[in-house]
């Protein structure tokens, strides 16, 4: 029987090489600095989301809640053969209210609604808000007065809750609780989504699981599905903000990106054009009706607003008031002392950020898809809520000494290397200038981290020295 000849060496066999070590990921150092941060900054900025998102989600819904508690003033009780001119209208307004002035006129933009006539410096009424004045445009019937606010035309129901959201009735420092819950929304809201996709798939399902671990996956799951719009949110409640929304502004200017408005200086001598008035001081040269049919002669279809003269060499402007899509955003500077249109403008002529920012806004407010954004709104609302809720919840389940999770290490940006920590406090730093309730809140919470962090080690050096010592 044959057999296969074994070879020989005179080395030694060499053990197998042991297998490098596998270099840390990049996300290593960096998930318990996410953790932390999206843990901490969600339960201190929770309460000013969670009132955001209860006068958001009422805001969302006082649109068609105005619509039913102002029906009477909104609507005509017949709708007639044909309107009256819009001078007679005016007319009818200020002989029910001859107190303050004239400061734009809406016609009737609909066969069903009322014209409203704009009275502003009205003893009793918010100097920023103007009293409406209804007039039926069939009859001239007037049917109310209320106060209004804002370009969308809110009326007191809605400009309660608006005023509300914004600033709690508080007045200008009132808006920093909104500006410090529009700044840090999408930080929590990106932290959130990182943390949650970072976790291995079997971690994050919700059916079959208990206590804080299906909490957990409640709360990654909404998220991750409200996420885009709370980035929405966010960006477009910066936008008129006090500090951010200035800096925006600023940066939108130097750009060339501001949004234009029409020059409406009128050209010749208007010294006696006010002589003609017939309507009080909405009346000048011409009339409404000749500039009315001016604007129309522009393409500006209804609902327009017509603003008369600020002075005397000042001309009128109409301008268009949609804002549910299309836009409409046209307007025209009319002489009032000849009714030739004197400047146009178009909003397909605005800037590309302009038209953004004013698509933004509305549909950030509700008008730009009317009850379907409005409803969209109310949802994203309720959603913040019920994260909220589960998240403190998950806080509770984890005080409570849940076997689910470890507590969240102290001095976690200790860890981060240099090459990935100095570019993310360069961007923080950026975003800080700009975002001043995103950048001062998270300095003082690293500055906070970096004392108690500090003040734990000191005490355990000293427990230990004391054992020592003990020994």
């Amino acid at each position: 029987m044959s057999t296969v000849p074994s070879t020989t060496t005179d080395e030694a066999p060499q053990p197998a090489a042991a297998p490098a070590p596998p270099s840390p990921s990049t996300w290593s150092p960096l998930r318990p600095l996410i953790l932390r941060l999206h843990f901490y900054a969600g339960v201190f900025v929770a309460p000013f989301l969670f009132v955001a998102a209860v006068t958001g989600f009422l805001y969302a819904g006082a649109f068609q809640a105005e619509k039913i508690v102002y029906a009477d003033e909104m609507t005509v009780s017949a709708v007639g053969d044909a309107k009256l001119p819009i001078s007679e209208q005016v007319a009818a307004a200020r002989e029910a209210h001859p107190e303050g002035t004239v400061s734009a006129v809406r016609p009737s933009p609909e066969d069903d609604a009322t014209t409203r006539v704009l009275l502003a410096g009205v003893k009793g009424v918010d100097p920023n808000h103007t009293l409406a004045v209804f007039v039926d445009p069939y009859t001239a019937k007037v049917r109310g007065a209320l106060e209004q606010y804002g370009s969308t035309g809110a009326l007191p129901l809605r400009t309660w809750i608006d005023e509300f959201h914004r600033d709690l009735h508080l007045g200008e420092n009132g808006r920093l609780y909104s500006e410090l819950a529009a700044s840090w929304l999408s930080v929590i809201a990106a932290g959130g989504l990182v943390l949650w996709f970072a976790r291995r798939r079997a971690l994050r399902k919700v059916r079959g699981t208990s206590g804080r671990r299906r909490t957990l996956g409640l709360h990654g799951t909404v998220g991750v599905w409200a996420a885009i719009g709370f980035f929405f949110l966010s960006a477009t409640g910066l936008t008129w903000s006090t500090y951010a929304g200035a800096n925006i502004d600023e940066l939108r200017t130097s750009l060339g990106q501001s949004t234009p408005s029409v020059t409406a200086t009128a050209g010749g001598d208007h010294s006696g054009h006010g002589e003609s008035a017939s309507a009080g001081d909405a009346e000048h040269g011409v009339g409404l009706d000749k500039i009315l049919a001016a604007a129309r002669a522009e393409g500006l279809g209804d609902p327009v607003e017509i603003v008369p003269p600020a002075d005397a060499s000042s001309a009128y402007v109409v301008k268009q008031v949609q804002r549910s899509w299309p836009e409409k955003q046209d307007a025209v500077a009319v002489d009032p002392a000849t009714g030739e249109v004197t400047d146009v403008l178009r909003f397909d002529d605005y800037p590309v950020l302009a038209k953004l920012t004013r698509w933004g806004i509305d549909l950030h407010t509700g008008v730009l898809f009317g009850l379907v954004n409005q409803i969209g709104l109310m949802l994203l609302a309720l959603s913040l809520i019920l994260l909220i809720v589960l998240g403190y919840r998950m806080w509770w389940q984890r005080g409570r000494g849940s076997s689910f999770g470890r507590p969240i290490p102290r001095g976690a940006w200790q860890q981060v290397p240099p090459q990935i920590l100095l570019p993310c406090v360069a961007v923080i730093a950026v975003l800080g200038y700009f975002v001043p309730l995103l950048g001062i809140p998270l300095a003082a919470f690293i500055v906070v981290d970096v004392l108690l962090g500090e003040i734990a080690h000191r005490r355990g050096r000293s427990t230990q020295a004391s054992g020592a010592d003990a020994k």
